[in-house]
């Protein structure tokens, strides 16, 4: 049984795929999280980045993607309730 997150997490949205093209608010960067054939993508706050733990997020993508990132965004390796959890910790 597949147990369902709510579409915002603290500070951190979701996007849903109708929607790719919307804005990304000031302060925010959009990220793509997921398996490769059902990423979702997510805005989460700049202040994010300077997080030790989600700085070991974006070490993994480096390593798995270098900077080609085929969703024309940056692409998070690792399973949407990794992130989930992960942001929940860092908010």
């Amino acid at each position: 049984m597949a147990i369902r997150f709510p579409s915002v997490v603290s500070g951190v949205k979701q996007i849903h795929a109708k929607n790719q093209r919307a804005e990304v608010p000031k302060g925010c960067i959009p990220v793509y999280v997921g398996d490769q054939g059902d990423r979702k993508r997510y805005v989460v706050p700049l202040s994010y980045l300077s997080h030790p733990a989600f700085q070991d997020l974006l070490q993994l993508a480096e390593e798995e993607f270098g900077f080609n990132h085929s969703m024309g965004g940056l692409t998070i390796p690792c399973s949407e309730e990794t992130f989930i959890e992960l942001t929940s910790e860092i908010s």
